[in-house]
């Protein structure tokens, strides 16, 4: 899969730019909301709460306001400054650079603990974040490739396709998982949509089970968009 992708989707670069708490934040505004949308977003929130205990004193309204955008912003809101609440009170100066000391697992754990903060969202901070400590990061997009090549069951959760790539791929450094979950990514907001896969123009047909299924043989061609939106880097978003 991942020779295929890079075959398909050149131009992968390197990211961990936002330093940890950010990216927390980020991932954890960003649920079930487009990336351009949670990108601006999350600019419009640290323009307008500078500095993290800005952000950890602000009024659950006023933080609701800055990402009125994304999906549910006031539960998001909530969860945001309780997060940062608990996190001030053993570390006022909001560094979470300590979680490098930590094991994968440990870290996440530490991260789950914390209100509205799943999988997804702990593995992003690890992973896209400056730790740049190796945890794949399942999306709906990734979660749906993957179970339409088989690495997962149908039903699978994030939290058991994340558990199947790390046993699969034990050796893979953050660079090397980040880039899986960005290919990936790609394919499905492309290829393996969720409505009208183009398993015929998919690049990586021959290795699918669903695309050599009788559902997928049965999938009607359809042209592709003429304006691919560009490769969505992490780090940077």
């Amino acid at each position: 899969m991942r020779a295929g992708l890079r075959s398909a989707f050149a131009g992968y670069r390197p990211h961990n730019v936002r330093e940890p708490v950010g990216q927390l934040i980020k991932s954890m505004i960003s649920s079930r909301t487009k990336d351009e949308v949670s990108l601006k977003a999350y600019q419009k929130l640290v323009s307008c709460y500078p500095r993290w205990s800005d952000l950890a004193g602000a009024p659950v309204a006023g933080i609701e306001r800055a990402i009125n955008d994304v999906t549910h912003a006031k539960d998001k809101a909530f969860y945001v400054k309780d997060s940062l609440g608990l996190i001030a009170r053993d570390h006022r100066d909001f560094d979470l650079s300590f979680l490098k000391e930590f094991s994968v697992p440990e870290a996440l754990a530490w991260l789950q603990a914390l209100p509205g903060v799943g999988p997804k969202v702990a593995a992003s901070t690890l992973n896209f974040s400056t730790l740049a400590m190796p945890a794949f990061v399942v999306d709906t997009h990734v979660l749906r490739v993957l179970a339409r090549f088989g690495v997962v069951g149908p039903r699978a959760d994030i939290a058991t396709a994340y558990h199947a790539v790390m046993a699969a791929v034990p050796d893979w450094t953050a660079f090397e998982l980040s880039e899986f979950h960005v290919l990936t990514k790609r394919l499905g907001q492309l290829f393996c949509r969720f409505d009208n896969p183009l398993c015929r123009e998919c690049p990586l047909r021959q290795h699918c089970r669903f695309a050599g299924s009788t559902a997928g043989a049965q999938i009607s061609r359809s042209p592709l968009p003429a304006d691919r939106p560009p490769l969505v880097f992490p780090g940077r978003t």
